[in-house]
């Protein structure tokens, strides 16, 4: 399983990001072995409209909604502690709230390989990152 990170979703959906072509074709080679959470979705729209690509924000978050894409893992109750936990005790990172969730989903999963264009996820310590 593949986790997609906000930023590998950012540059799948804007054509003028640098790494957009690689990322398509990771996702595309990976496609029925990706996964993300609403956390994640959330701060994609969330990033997309503030950088004034509301038109791009509602054509992905219709198509990652529908799980098309990916699977959409819904965060629980004990992601959301466990991701507090790691945020508090990462305080000489600069991982955001979605990274320390993703971490603790991708360690309650097993996953330990993830598509992200920013280097939090290589500083996890226990996943290969693409690309």
């Amino acid at each position: 399983m593949l986790f997609v990170d906000t930023s590998a979703w950012y540059a799948a959906w804007v054509s003028t990001e640098p790494q957009h072509q690689a990322v398509r074709a990771i996702l595309s080679d990976r496609a029925g072995d990706l996964l993300t959470t609403d956390y994640v979705v959330d701060e994609l729209l969330t990033l997309l409209q503030a950088r004034g690509l509301r038109r791009t924000a509602l054509l992905a978050g219709a198509e990652l909604w529908r799980e098309s894409t990916a699977e959409l893992c819904w965060l629980t109750a004990a992601d959301v502690e466990a991701g507090w936990l790691v945020f508090q005790r990462s305080s000489d990172k600069r991982w955001s709230f979605t990274d320390c969730t993703s971490y603790a989903v991708m360690q309650r999963l097993g996953i330990t390989e993830a598509l992200s264009l920013d280097d939090h996820f290589r500083q996890f310590g226990f996943a290969s990152v693409l690309p």
